[in-house]
């Protein structure tokens, strides 16, 4: 029996499956609901529909995000340069609201009565004015133990990532006066420049390592008492895998791991599609996030907060999020204004409709009442849906509007893909992207619902609803490849670019990154990106500059430079070819590509597909008999012509009146205005 490659992706609402079966070349998936108190039953759970062995059991999961926004990680001790252990209070100048004389910084992971300081001092140039004061050090060990509730510590010294030797010293030393509290040194979790930024990394990366390290330990042996499986894999926020071991390590790289395993297959959508641009968009029961394809790559960013001034800058793809999922609550403010979200029912109580409790309208409610959901074959008729709760949910906001609670459901899918349209542009405009260039690749169990509205709201001529919507992200994941992003600040300019001293650099990363992949065991398919973070002199932000070479000299230094001027032009319309560059950031990513999945494709179509049944729709202009279609019926081929509901177990895709959905080869379904 041949091993499948098995895909789990653990959201707020659901824990979705993907199994593939190479001999077969079948992909099976499933879901049921998560279990917040304790994910991995929820994993658990799912993993009794898996009957054959499982080779590789790759694992996407938001503990280390919920910790982050929640709160609940470790109490953190902060150690730093002496005189400077305010800088994780102090912050930035920037404010969330500028006109909101109430509003206040967040407050950091740590307290300041946690904070530590130690005699040393690097210069900006890595010479050592003050060495490390090693007593110093085993005093706060002391300290450390006599206070019994530090569970971890965050080390964060001035120009550590130009020369880290002071700590990594003092790494050692609490290794030995310390062993049992988990140690993070901004030198491993980044090395680059901007204080506050890096100690705000360093430090959330200390505060969700004790958490993830058991929650690690606990899947492992409760999968191992499973059995069955060969190898464990856990999503990393930047698309690719690593060992559960390196993910106890370093928690920080698993902060948005789950979505990531959307983007992963969009890129293997686009090249199946023959298309160079795709814009993601990933709606589920909570959040619904974007993201983008360009020119058959994803777009990676380290310019993230998992709240408004509390960066976490590790390399990951480009994620833009917002609180619209198919449980967003739908409410009136005091202004008597209809808003959803970004509060959500989650799993528990959930929609209305879903009979668990529930008693505030949701988009999900919305979907049921205008029709677009049947209340009978909600997740392929294994769970069945409460259109009466739907409607008595939707009539407490309808009522004091004045509205009849269609009327109200209209309202509210209008107002939700307004929401996502915003966050659609945030992802293109506001990037210099046309939306005209991309086709929207809609996924979640909520996306294909969505589709329909979201291309007329933003400009986007080709909608497109890939196979197993509801569980895209759970795909994505059995072919992700093993990644290692690293990077280190360096300053330079193209006016004094040493050679040597940039060789040096980029090859240390190099050896570094490759060398993290095989400590994993991941020794096949290696290849190496290289990049700059460069900006013109004077500039506050910078461009990523592709290095397409393996070695700095005088003839691939200039290719460089009108790499950027070329870039610049691009992105913002001028640039200025005698300024002096200014070299910011040394990047290098290192991959052990996975083998791709060889999909199964549809048979031909023989004529027009045959419509399941029909079912009352309301859309904006009235109610419409709307023609239902089984996705599993349609073949190569296939058009249908809107206004019309394709359903498949997990997700239903609306086809709009005076829009048309045809099908291709390998099952995706696009949708284009006629």
């Amino acid at each position: 029996m041949a091993e499948q490659s098995v895909g789990v992706d653990v959201g707020g609402t659901f824990t979705d499956f993907v199994a593939y079966d190479p001999d077969k070349r079948e992909i099976r998936v499933w879901k049921n609901l998560s279990t917040p108190a304790n994910p991995t039953d929820g994993v658990l759970t799912g993993l009794g529909e898996v009957e054959s062995p499982i080779g590789n059991l790759r694992l996407g999961t938001t503990v280390a995000t919920n910790a982050i926004l929640e709160r609940k990680g470790a109490r953190v001790g902060y150690v730093t340069t002496a005189g400077f252990k305010d800088i994780p209070f102090i912050q930035r100048g920037n404010r969330k609201h500028h006109y909101d004389s109430q509003w206040q910084k967040p407050k950091p992971l740590m307290k300041r009565r946690d904070c530590f300081e130690i005699a040393e001092r690097v210069m900006a140039d890595g010479t050592v004015l003050t060495e490390l004061d090693e007593q110093g050090v085993r005093d706060l060990a002391k300290q450390v133990k006599a206070d019994g509730g530090i569970q971890s510590l965050a080390v964060s010294f001035l120009f550590s990532y130009v020369n880290p030797a002071h700590e990594q010293r003092l790494k050692a030393i609490l290794a030995e006066e310390l062993p049992d509290i988990p140690v993070s040194i901004s030198y491993e979790v980044l090395p680059k420049w901007k204080e506050y930024e890096r100690s705000s990394t360093t430090i959330a990366d200390a505060f969700v390592k004790p958490l993830v390290a058991n929650y690690l330990h606990d899947l492992d042996r409760r999968l191992g008492e499973r059995g069955g499986i060969r190898s464990v894999s856990i999503i990393k926020s930047n698309g690719g895998e690593m060992t559960p071991d390196a993910a106890a390590d370093a928690p920080i790289h698993m902060t948005v791991s789950g979505p990531t395993g959307g983007v992963v297959a969009a890129k293997h959508v686009a090249k199946q599609l023959g298309v160079d641009h795709l814009v993601t968009f990933d709606m589920g029961g909570t959040s619904t996030d974007c993201s983008t394809v360009v020119g058959g790559r994803e777009s990676f960013t380290t310019d993230f907060e998992i709240e408004f001034g509390v960066p976490i800058q590790v390399p990951m793809i480009d994620i833009r999020t917002i609180g619209a999922g198919g449980g967003s609550i739908a409410w009136i403010d005091k202004g008597g204004m209809l808003r959803v979200g970004p509060q959500s029912a989650g799993a528990n109580p959930g929609p209305a409709c879903y009979g668990f409790g529930g008693t505030e309208p949701t988009v999900t409610d919305a979907n049921v009442i205008l029709g677009r959901i049947s209340p009978d074959n909600f997740l392929g008729g294994s769970m069945k849906l409460d259109a009466a709760k739907a409607r008595a949910a939707m009539a407490t906001v309808a009522d004091p509007l004045g509205l009849s609670v269609e009327e109200a459901a209209l309202s509210v899918l209008k107002i939700v893909a307004n929401n996502m349209t915003g966050a659609l542009r945030s992802v293109l405009t506001e990037r210099g992207l046309d939306p005209r260039d991309f086709a929207l690749l809609a996924f979640g169990g909520a996306g294909p619902l969505h589709v329909a509205d979201l291309m007329e709201e933003a400009s986007i001529p080709t909608g497109v609803v890939p196979n197993h919507p509801g569980q895209f992200s759970a795909f994505g994941f059995i072919m992700t490849d093993a990644r290692v992003d690293l990077e280190r600040t360096v300053q330079m300019t193209s006016k004094s670019f040493d050679l040597d001293r940039a060789n040096e650099v980029m090859k240390q990363l190099v050896d570094d990154a490759l060398g993290n992949l095989k400590r994993q065991g991941y020794t096949e398919g290696l290849s190496v990106h290289r990049t700059l973070e460069l900006r013109y002199l004077g500039q506050n932000y910078e461009l990523e500059v592709p290095v397409n070479f393996e070695t700095f000299n005088e003839e691939t230094a200039a290719k460089a430079w009108n790499t950027y001027h070329e870039m610049h032009l691009a992105r913002f319309g001028f640039n200025i070819p005698r300024e002096v560059i200014e070299v910011i950031t040394f990047k290098c990513t290192a991959v052990s590509a996975a083998s791709t999945p060889e999909l199964p494709t549809l048979p031909k179509s023989d004529g027009a597909p045959s419509p399941d049944g029909t079912r009352t729709v309301i859309f904006e202009d009235g109610a419409e008999e709307t023609a239902v279609y089984q996705r599993g019926s349609l073949k190569d081929g296939d058009t249908l012509k809107g206004p019309a509901l394709v359903e498949e177990p997990a997700s239903v895709t609306v086809v709009k009146p005076g829009q048309s959905l045809s099908v291709d080869t390998w099952g995706n379904m696009s949708i284009t205005a006629d």
